[in-house]
């Protein structure tokens, strides 16, 4: 669906109203096309108001999705673009922006969506900020602007996923008095250390792609330059990382392990921020599948009509945390079981030793030492790999730990990446499909689905680069919330090189993502070490893009002097 810019135009869509192939409107709509909203600096941006028809004279709750994509009818909705996402047009009235909630849907729950374009993007005036101060002051003024809007009870909520999701951390920090509470559905937080240079490697591939699909009038912060001309941490990507322990709103956090980008973002945007009443639901599928489930959203909404509506509805008896498992090879997840925390206090930390020996994961430090060495330099050849097969019913549930003792004659520097996959009990390597056949296109078997990181995940991964290794403790957080991080939770500074002697051997510690996998008796994990990424790639032309500096071999030590080890939260 494409509109005209027709700023203040008023339209009253009729229940029944469709796009073609679309879902029709179960209820009036009013809509308030490219409505100009100014902020502190002057700056107007343009924003669509949607609110039901039969409520026009009630005051209403807002939700605000913000995101450069384009508001209704002008952005990106690439769900139409993948088919098996599960996501099919006739499942939204097409008046959504990308990643947000449907408007028909909420208006019909009786809410007032407005959906903004921000900075820079369409017809906002200024320039395109990504993430950071600018961007998050933005959200503050809209939402104080619907505050004072005569349809507006003065109660806001941002909503959404992904970007979405991203900037509801920077516009929470911010203390908008009207934000009552959010929902970032998968959202990164600190963007150099989680996505961009994740690891200290640098990654623009992805986000200079992302940038060509937006559009406006101005100019645009471009990151994949600044990273090339900024390589270490300095005050520019400090501001893109949120301050989340300044947020203390109601929060309804969602998260998953198949997305590359926001599993970690989510992760600690829940457990750092000093919220008091905040929620986690571990979703087993993928993103986009998930925030448009019906279920989904009537959980949603109960979340919100807490707090937007002050409806005594038994919300927080709702389970602090619901995890989610998965088992791979096709086999259903486990979904949403209720914990006490995010890892569950009943984790047991157990230590699984390397040995180049015997390519083996083994609770007993190996008393031989050895050596395994790789081609790190060819993205056709993969590193050794170090299985353990479990004795019984064994759950890896919260975030992982690698040391490598590492060393390279080659280059003064290393990229090294790391994954867990999840092998059958005939040692078949298994993936993972992140959206249910049944709510595929019909007829769709596994082996139909392409192997893209948006269908299928392979596995929890981190990636480190040796010059890059050194640790500190995140500032950020209070001693109190230090002390509450998971043994095999890690912080890094970046903001120095280290380099790497040739043929010495160094100590590298890589963080794994959280992730939640079963395994039953006779399965097996296997711990990957390899030169390049591992991970699916969300577009297929993406991998032949991803380039790192490595060169020649790289050397794993084990046994006694070099107790190379990953560090597992166990829940048996």
């Amino acid at each position: 669906m494409w509109t005209e810019y027709e700023p203040n135009k008023r339209v009253l869509l009729p229940r029944g109203w469709r796009i073609w192939g679309r879902l029709p409107l179960r209820d009036a709509i009013i809509w308030e096309k490219d409505v100009a909203v100014e902020m502190r600096d002057g700056v107007k941006l343009r924003v669509d108001i949607f609110r039901p028809a039969s409520k026009e004279n009630e005051p209403l709750p807002a939700l605000v999705p913000w995101s450069p994509y384009g508001k209704t009818g002008s952005g990106l909705l690439m769900t139409k673009e993948y088919p098996y996402i599960g996501v099919p047009g006739s499942m939204t009235s097409g008046l959504e922006k990308f990643e947000a909630p449907d408007p028909a849907d909420w208006c019909a729950r009786g809410y007032a969506v407005v959906q903004a374009d921000a900075r820079g993007c369409f017809n906002s005036e200024g320039d395109m900020y990504q993430f950071g101060t600018r961007e998050a002051q933005d959200g503050y003024d809209l939402i104080e602007w619907i505050a004072k809007q005569p349809w507006s009870n003065e109660k806001v909520a941002t909503v959404g996923n992904s970007w979405l999701g991203i900037m509801q951390w920077f516009i929470a920090a911010e203390k908008p008095p009207h934000l009552t509470c959010i929902a970032p559905w998968e959202g990164a937080g600190d963007f150099y250390r989680q996505t961009l240079c994740r690891g200290g490697i640098p990654n623009p591939t992805f986000w200079g792609k992302l940038a060509k699909t937006m559009q406006g009038h101005g100019g645009y912060d471009d990151v994949a330059t600044m990273l090339e001309k900024y390589p270490h941490m300095n005050a520019y990507w400090e501001d893109k990382n949120p301050r989340i322990t300044d947020i203390d709103v109601p929060m309804y956090v969602l998260m998953s392990y198949s997305t590359g980008l926001h599993t970690e973002g989510s992760f600690r945007g829940w457990k750092y921020a000093p919220s008091k009443d905040k929620w986690l639901r571990i979703h087993p599928t993928q993103e986009w599948h998930d925030i448009y489930q019906p279920e989904n959203n009537d959980d949603l909404q109960r979340f919100l009509d807490r707090y937007l509506l002050d409806k005594d509805n038994g919300w927080e008896l709702t389970p602090k945390v619901r995890a989610s498992l998965l088992r791979y090879g096709g086999r259903p997840p486990i979904k949403h079981r209720p914990e006490d925390n995010y890892p569950p206090s009943r984790t047991q930390y157990h230590t699984l030793y390397l040995d180049a020996d015997t390519n083996s994961l083994a609770y007993e430090k190996p008393k031989k030492d050895a050596t395994t060495t790789y081609v790190a330099d060819k993205r056709e050849i993969d590193g050794p790999q170090f299985t353990h097969t479990f004795d019984k019913y064994t759950e890896i549930l919260g975030p992982s730990r690698v040391k490598l003792f590492m060393s390279t004659q080659d280059k003064d520097d290393m990229d090294v990446y790391v994954i867990i996959r999840k092998l059958d009990i005939n040692g078949k390597i298994l993936l993972n499909l992140n959206v249910p056949l049944k709510d595929q296109p019909h007829g769709t078997t596994f082996d139909d689905v392409d192997d893209l990181n948006l269908y299928k995940h392979n596995g929890p991964t981190g990636r480190l680069r040796a010059s890059k290794r050194a640790l500190g403790e995140d500032p950020m957080l209070s001693e109190e919330q230090v002390k509450q991080q998971a043994p095999t939770e890690l912080w890094r500074p970046y903001d120095k090189e280290e380099k790497v002697p040739k043929g010495t051997v160094v100590e590298l510690d890589i963080p794994i993502w959280p992730t939640g996998i079963a395994f039953e008796k006779g399965e097996s994990m296997q711990l990957h070490i390899n030169g390049h990424d591992h991970e699916l790639h969300e577009w297929p032309n993406l991998a032949a893009e991803l380039t790192n500096l490595n060169e020649g071999s790289h050397t794993v030590h084990t046994g006694e002097k070099y107790p190379s080890y990953i560090l597992l939260p166990l829940v048996f």
